[in-house]
């Protein structure tokens, strides 16, 4: 149940509404306020490690020699086609808008990485915060048990920096689930299940520790760490102590429960997909529905390659990402629509750079940020269109080229965030969400 804050109680005294005549007026101002949290927004960046190849899924090539292998399909939408391996997304087109005139600069895994997650190129002083840290800052609410920011199955082998919380500190950071820090493929599922196994470790006290006990621990902890605090107010405590208190506000909560997969039917979880996109897509859904204003799932690794980087056997590993990347977030829209949340709920898909239109003779797609291709969907967005235009090789922007401090800024539109919101940086510097223009015909 949602709870009055100490404003709105103090201001209906001051009218006089909590006496003996609140009765007809107090249910239809908890309504309100009840309506007034449904409204809360979340965002959703399905992050694809390696840089996705944008001719094989949205932006085909057929009768091109750099088209390849993939057959070109109708969607929902007449005229706006498909890899022919994303049926589910292809019959969800209406809430997509694909953006296939994006050109970036950098074509390095760890630089691209940077860019794209932060906006910004990894250069200077100022240590620029995540788009996730960046946005759940404006979405979330700090009061809530849930964290606000939750990354599931991050690969952050390629630039560690590009996912933390920069000059915005810890307290925005992001929960973790499955990370992945080397340049080793995430490991497979839980023995004896089939399905990826992600969890959030530590959520509840060790076995044998009865519940008077790990309150008496909790107590003794908060007793030292206060002392200790007092007089060591310097940046490091004051992060391990954000991530404790934290921890021990999830803990305490019902909304852990959001993590535990278990809880959900075989048949719908078979549907998302049995790998760690397709469980993490599930989880997102239970966290939105909890409350979580920003959640990222990462489809990270291939057969112990990076995701997406397929310099190699582009066609065999495309086929297979995209089988994961369709289930999991075809399902996950549907699933939102079903219960009312995709209104609410924006999405970003994107990687570090696209891929060669030009195939290698490895049968491979090399990095390509030149001409390349992202997309938008949900909430807030105006879907069943392609934005831009490449030319008919692939290799240059024919109409319309985007940057990614355009994309941000339609993104943070969508979200209903104003993209000029300024925070300040490190170095005293004010920093906008988001340095570009916003993208007016994507915007509902």
């Amino acid at each position: 149940m949602n709870q009055f804050n100490r404003r709105q109680v103090l201001q209906a005294a001051s009218l006089g509404l909590l006496g003996t005549s609140a009765s007809g007026w107090f249910p239809a101002f908890a309504d309100d306020v009840q309506a007034k949290s449904k409204k809360r927004r979340h965002c959703v960046l399905l992050w694809m490690t390696g840089g996705p190849t944008q001719t094989d899924t949205f932006d085909m090539k057929p009768g091109h020699a750099n088209g390849g292998e993939f057959k070109e399909k109708e969607t929902k939408v007449a005229g706006l086609k498909f890899s022919e391996h994303l049926p589910k997304l292809a019959a969800m087109a209406d809430q997509l808008a694909v953006i296939r005139s994006l050109s970036t600069k950098e074509g390095d895994h760890g630089r691209g990485t940077y860019l794209m997650r932060t906006g910004h190129q990894p250069q200077g002083p100022v240590k620029y915060p995540s788009i996730a840290s960046t946005f759940s800052k404006e979405l979330g609410d700090e009061n809530d048990a849930v964290p606000q920011n939750v990354s599931i199955s991050p690969y952050r082998a390629f630039n560690q920096s590009a996912f933390g919380p920069g000059f915005l500190g810890p307290k925005f950071g992001p929960l973790t689930v499955g990370a992945t820090d080397s340049f080793q493929p995430n490991q497979p599922g839980a023995a004896g299940t089939g399905y990826a196994e992600l969890k959030v470790d530590d959520l509840t006290p060790p076995i044998g520790v009865a519940k008077e006990q790990f309150e008496g621990r909790l107590e003794l902890w908060r007793a030292m760490q206060s002392r200790f605090l007092a007089s060591h107010r310097t940046p490091s405590p004051i992060a391990q102590d954000t991530v404790y208190q934290r921890a021990i506000k999830l803990m305490s909560s019902g909304a852990s429960k959001a993590f535990d997969l278990t809880e959900e039917p075989d048949k719908v979880r078979e549907a998302y997909g049995k790998g760690r996109f397709g469980q993490g897509c599930l989880m997102a859904r239970r966290l939105i529905e909890q409350g979580v204003s920003f959640v990222e799932v990462t489809l990270g690794s291939f057969n112990g390659n990076a995701g997406w980087d397929t310099h190699q056997q582009n066609f065999t590993a495309v086929k297979a990402l995209s089988a994961e990347l369709d289930a999991g977030w075809g399902t996950l829209m549907q699933e939102l629509a079903d219960r009312g949340l995709l209104e609410s709920t924006t999405f970003l898909w994107m990687g570090e750079f696209g891929r060669t239109p030009i195939i290698n003779p490895q049968g491979g797609r090399d990095h390509f940020p030149a001409a390349w291709s992202c997309v938008l969907g949900g909430g807030g967005i105006k879907g069943g269109q392609a934005y831009g235009k490449t030319s008919d090789s692939g290799m240059e922007v024919a109409e319309n080229k985007v940057d990614v401090g355009d994309v941000l800024a339609t993104l943070s539109s969508a979200l209903g965030v104003d993209p000029e919101t300024q925070n300040i940086s490190d170095v005293g510097r004010p920093i906008k969400i988001a340095e570009g223009k916003v993208i007016k015909e994507l915007v509902a």
